[in-house]
């Protein structure tokens, strides 16, 4: 009797094929940082990319059109509003002229970038956001809610902001005893997942406070873990081993008793930044030092997680930028695209499936997640959630003109007051939520930050009772 040695995987995805741009379409002389944070340092949406650059004195990051290569002139003006090194940047998913960035300055600043670009350098932003007593690490918007912002520091606190309004909505201070590595929204964004360097994975409900699931020691290593949440509620992780192998390992959120899946890689102590497409169910592995970008696909049958290939180059990655689906060439079937961080030049990498026919691949591109928001924030802050509203990619996607009204999402918020009225009306609505308007950033800059700090023990409980008297 003969048996068949193994039936080779149907995938469509099982050939994708990675390509570095050439050299005359990457961004030369860009100074990437040479902080220490283990973060992607760069952010890009179909209109610019963002790269955290050296800045002497404080924090700066590089915004440019996503069109620009060549030479990056030293004398091109970037966002350089913190007080001291920028660690973490985000498009807003809801507006692409919209980026977040965290300092180590312990601000969250919003900024609104002007359609085409800087022509100055920008130090003025349209939000501040102070709550930390410690840097902030990470940014992590609101995957369906407008002007929702999540935010970690180094305090081991979790933030939840309205940027809208400025105000912090929830805080949460009792859930992790130590640094916090990574953060990842769930498809609605009704709970989050993070890890943190207790080595425990974490699924939490940010409105309730609550933590609804912890799994000790997801990998045993001491090296930091990173986890991202899948579109079918999935929690994915990168981590290592006690013998410090890198490792990936699939967990189901209801149940984190034992992994459905772990894969060990190599010894290599860079640490694994996962980037997740929810439309390809591919997860793609930037480690920080690496030569070589892998991807994954991500099925329901056994073994779950299937190797697909590697894309591999001289150089070693400082960090990368995951291009949201918007901005990819659907002409040319490219389902991804990284930005690639060297020490002197950002070097773009198309992910795409070779296909003999010109029309457009329907099967390549579901839906994906468009512009418009699901819900607003006062909807999510009620207990609402929704999906992404999606977008067809046939034709491909032209990106619209900047919405200047994102950060004013509200109707009552519509009306601008000087800065006079805005600080009597923020004094006469201390903690009442959803009325607040937007303090100027001086009053919030001259706030005595132990105040802040002897305070936030209250900050939720307050948020709280002020939301049930709404409801």
């Amino acid at each position: 009797m003969s048996f068949r040695r193994g039936v080779v995987r149907q995938s469509k995805f099982r050939h994708v094929f990675a390509q570095a741009w050439k050299a005359e379409h990457c961004l030369d002389d860009v100074r990437v940082t040479r902080v220490t944070w283990e973060g992607p340092l760069c952010a890009a949406n179909p209109k610019f990319i963002a790269v955290i650059v050296e800045a002497g004195g404080g924090g700066a990051f590089l915004v440019l059109p996503l069109a620009k290569s060549g030479r990056v002139d030293q004398s091109t003006p970037s966002v350089c509003g913190h007080a001291a090194p920028v660690l973490d940047i985000q498009w807003c998913p809801h507006d692409d002229n919209i980026i977040a960035s965290a300092s180590e300055d312990c601000t969250v600043k919003i900024w609104q970038i002007p359609d085409g670009g800087l022509t100055a350098p920008m130090t003025e932003a349209v939000v501040t956001l102070e709550g930390h007593s410690k840097r902030v690490g990470i940014v992590a918007w609101h995957p369906t809610a407008l002007n929702i912002l999540l935010t970690a520091g180094c305090d081991n606190l979790l933030c939840v902001w309205d940027v809208g309004t400025g105000e912090l909505v929830y805080q949460l201070g009792d859930a992790h005893p130590d640094l916090i590595y990574s953060v990842s929204w769930n498809r609605e964004g009704s709970v989050i997942c993070t890890t943190c360097k207790d080595k425990a994975l974490r699924v939490i409900d940010p409105r309730r406070g609550t933590v609804l699931k912890v799994r000790e020691k997801a990998h045993e290593g001491t090296r930091p873990m990173r986890a991202v949440f899948l579109a079918d509620g999935k929690i994915l992780t990168t981590g290592f081993s006690r013998m410090s192998e890198r490792q990936l390992a699939l967990w189901d959120a209801r149940d984190l008793s034992e992994p459905m899946a772990v894969q060990e890689m190599d010894t290599s102590n860079g640490v694994l930044l996962p980037f997740y497409d929810p439309d390809t169910n591919m997860v793609y592995l930037c480690g920080k030092g690496d030569c070589t970008i892998r991807y994954f696909e991500v099925t329901d049958e056994s073994p779950y997680v299937h190797f697909l290939s590697l894309h591999s180059s001289k150089e070693p990655q400082r960090g990368a930028g995951f291009l949201s689906k918007r901005g990819v060439d659907v002409n040319k079937c490219e389902i991804a695209r990284f930005y690639k961080l060297h020490e002197r030049k950002v070097e773009p990498i198309s992910m795409t499936v070779p296909r003999k026919s010109d029309l457009f691949q329907g099967d390549l591109y579901p839906d994906t997640a468009g512009l418009e928001p699901s819900l607003l924030a006062e909807d999510w802050i009620a207990g609402q959630d929704a999906p992404p509203l999606l977008v067809s990619l046939s034709g491909g996607y032209t990106a619209p003109p900047s919405k200047c009204s994102t950060l004013r999402g509200r109707p009552k918020l519509l009306p601008q007051t000087d800065s006079t009225t805005a600080s009597t009306a923020a004094s006469a609505t201390a903690g009442t939520a959803n009325t607040v308007t937007r303090e100027p950033e001086s009053e919030a800059v001259e706030q005595p930050q132990a105040g802040r700090e002897t305070e936030g023990g209250m900050e939720r409980s307050r948020k709280e009772n002020n939301h049930l008297t709404q409801q």
